[in-house]
Formats: structure tokens, C-alpha cells, sequence
């Protein structure tokens, strides 16, 4: 672990510049302890601030945190009700604290199924924040991504085939990242997991094509600053290849 101010500044000149991570094991730390599933997805909003500040600490440029997948509609109604609830206590109570922190908040995902009060607060909150210059924080929320990579498709062919644009003149991977939700911000370099899943779950498939993935047996809720530590070191000691030969091959 990161114990000296030395150590720290070497972590920082090594982060990886986006961390994506999937929060998952709310309802078995809550399930663990006899309480309500309600009791875990709240104890999950302390482990959000914790990474959140974490990130930023540890110069990490963007954090994306699947906060609710498309297929997550299908849970008890009871269930949705809380969450949704729980969003809007999230995004009032900080909202202001992320300005005063200098960091830029971005919602993606499909927001036509969400209520319109939580929409409005997304939409103050990324216009509040938009010019801030720290950690990037993206919140993907109602979000799939097939549906996302078969919603750039259909832009695309809506932007440039209805000009008379034919696939040969087009250099599809070029412009592809520009009609997906992440826009040009840069694909993530690390993909950290909880609870010890170890899947993607329909999450930035097309971002984390090169993505190096970490996957923690800590449920979400007692994720901690050291554990968000250990995966950005676990990280450093890697060798990104992105389909080239290791330095030991060649």
C-alpha cells in the first residue's frame, strides 16, 4: 500500500487516466446482515464517496461507476422505488459538494424511462459542473451497452448515409466513438469488479476493448480507499500490450 509521500507521487505519475468500475454486491452485503437489500444500496452511496475522492487523490482523470443497467427494471418495483429515491438524495446532496471539488459530473444512458424531477437534476447538475477541470465523473445510468453501440449505428446512418455518405468513403472506427454515449473521452484503461463476479455485464463493451480488468472479492459497500489502492497498483505492474508482442517476446 501507498505509505509515504514518495510512493504516493509515484502511484499518481502511474494511475490509470480512466477507472470504470462495476459496484456490485449491495444486496448480498445487506442479505449478510439480515437487513433490507435498501440497507445495502445505501451503504453502497459511503462506498461511492470514498472511491470518488480516492480517484481524485490518486490523479485519476475520469472514474465511470455503473450506477443501474437497462436490465435492472426488471427488479421488484419496490426495489426501483428506493434506488430512484436514493438517486435524487444523491444528486441533491452533491452536486454541490462535486463544484466545490472541481469535478465535472456526466450522466449516460437512456434517461426517457427515468422521472422527470431526476432528469432536471442531472441536468442542473451536469450544467453546474461542466467547466470544472478535475476528475471527470460519469455515471452511467439506465444504460446498456448493445444498446448504446446499436444506437451509434443508427446515428451514424442517419448522419452521414442520409448525405449520400457510402460505408467505403466512411472511416467507421474513426467516427464510431463520436455516436457512443462516452463521446471522445478517453477508453478505460482499468475495469475494477466487486463481490468476485467476474463479467462484464453489458458494460462499455465497445471502451473496454483494451480495458485491464480487476476483480475484487470485496462487496461494494466495504469497498474501501486501500482496496480502490490495491487495484491501481495491481495496475501499474502490468504491461499493456494492446495486441503487440511483450518486451520478454520480442
Amino acid at each position: 500500500m501507498v505509505s509515504d509521500f514518495a510512493s504516493m507521487n509515484t502511484l499518481k505519475e502511474n494511475a490509470p487516466r480512466h477507472v470504470a468500475v462495476i459496484m456490485d454486491g449491495n444486496g448480498r452485503w445487506a442479505k449478510k446482515r439480515g437487513l433490507p437489500r435498501s440497507a445495502g444500496h445505501k451503504q453502497g452511496i459511503e462506498a461511492v464517496r470514498r472511491t470518488v475522492k480516492a480517484a481524485a487523490e490518486f490523479g485519476v482523470e475520469y472514474l465511470t461507476l455503473f450506477s443501474f443497467s437497462s436490465e435492472n427494471w426488471s427488479r421488484p418495483e419496490s426495489e426501483i422505488k428506493e434506488l430512484m429515491r436514493l438517486l435524487r438524495y444523491y444528486l441533491k446532496s452533491e452536486t454541490a459538494e462535486f463544484h466545490r471539488g472541481n469535478v465535472s459530473l456526466k450522466v449516460i444512458g437512456n434517461r426517457e424511462q427515468l422521472d422527470d424531477d431526476i432528469v432536471k437534476l442531472i441536468e442542473n447538475a451536469e450544467t453546474l459542473t461542466k467547466d470544472n477541470t478535475g476528475l471527470t465523473l460519469i455515471i452511467a445510468l439506465n444504460y446498456g451497452a448493445r444498446q448504446e453501440i446499436l444506437q451509434a449505428v443508427s446515428s451514424i446512418c442517419s448522419t452521414y448515409l442520409a448525405k449520400g455518405v457510402v460505408p467505403d468513403e466512411l472511416e467507421v472506427e474513426t467516427v464510431f466513438p463520436d455516436h457512443l454515449s462516452t463521446g471522445r473521452m478517453p477508453d478505460p484503461d482499468l475495469l475494477i469488479r466487486t463481490s468476485g463476479e467476474k463479467r462484464i455485464s453489458n458494460f462499455l463493451l465497445w471502451q473496454c476493448a483494451y480495458a485491464e480488468f480487476f476483480f475484487s472479492d470485496v462487496l461494494w459497500p466495504d469497498f474501501t480507499k486501500r482496496d480502490f489502492e490495491e487495484a491501481l497498483l495491481d495496475y501499474t505492474n502490468r504491461e499493456r500490450r494492446f495486441g503487440s508482442l511483450s518486451e520478454s517476446q520480442r
